[in-house]
């Protein structure tokens, strides 16, 4: 900002494996610099159960329809096929909308290869935040995040699953070019890796990246312009790519620089 004032972007990977620490020192002393952790959602509220049942309820078919009954034969097929390779309850994947089995048929497979939530750069910080006493504010509710799926046409959502399950098999090799060029700071892999995708549907794109980008803009200039001193972590891909928080901040005449 104009009077020096800093605030710190980090892109985080939601999972990660224990290889990946300890983490660099520039990120941990840009941490300890810090006053306030800035998270997309409040993870102890996402981990709620309460929370957690609320915002899940909208993901769950509650009308008597079924899964089969949303997707073609040769989409339900291919959950039934990766439900019983992954040991997941069919039955279970039969009451939820096809953007939330999309999310259900990843986890295992991350998980077979050591990628862990409980891993991921948000959840490290938050722990450490939490535990000596750093304030920590939220972007956004677990129920907007989740709307951004939920509000999906039923075609782009059974879109969203057939292009998870054809994506599946590669996904851990995905994720692992991912972590090194996370922890190169190689920003145009990232953007290769978590972009291509996304860009080849418009309305995905849209919401899932650019609508939450520039509601975020706002928290930033807040940081920035009263120097709370914040340490900002969100997903990585939000800090790529020409609708990226960094380039739509330096439209905005802010200086932003990769450490």
């Amino acid at each position: 900002g104009d009077t020096g004032s800093v605030a710190y972007l980090l892109g985080s990977l939601h999972v990660l494996t224990q290889a990946s620490y300890p983490l660099p020192a520039v990120i941990d002393k840009a941490f300890t610099d810090s006053k306030v952790l800035v998270e997309e959602v409040d993870i102890d509220q996402a981990a709620d159960p309460a929370v957690m049942m609320s915002a899940l309820a909208k993901a769950m078919l509650t009308d008597g329809r079924t899964l089969d009954q949303l997707v073609s034969p040769q989409t339900y097929a291919e959950v039934k096929r990766r439900a019983e390779t992954s040991g997941i309850p069919l039955m279970a994947l039969q009451r939820m909308k096809p953007w939330l089995v999309a999310v259900t048929l990843m986890a295992p497979t991350l998980q077979a290869a050591g990628f862990k939530p409980e891993l991921g750069i948000d959840q490290h910080y938050f722990d450490r935040a939490k535990s000596s006493g750093m304030r920590r504010q939220a972007l956004e509710t677990l129920g907007y995040q989740l709307d951004r799926f939920d509000q999906l046409a039923p075609a782009l959502q059974e879109d969203l699953l057939k292009t998870t399950m054809e994506d599946l098999d590669a996904e851990v090799t995905g994720v692992t070019e991912m972590a090194a060029a996370w922890k190169a700071g190689n920003t145009a892999a990232i953007e290769k890796l978590t972009l291509s995708a996304l860009q080849a549907s418009p309305e995905l794109y849209r919401r899932l990246l650019v609508e939450r980008n520039v509601n975020w803009v706002p928290h930033v200039e807040a940081c920035v312009k009263e120097n709370k001193a914040c340490f900002i972590v969100v997903g990585a891909a939000h800090l790529v790519g020409p609708d990226g928080l960094p380039t739509l901040l330096s439209k905005k005449g802010y200086k932003v620089t990769q450490q």
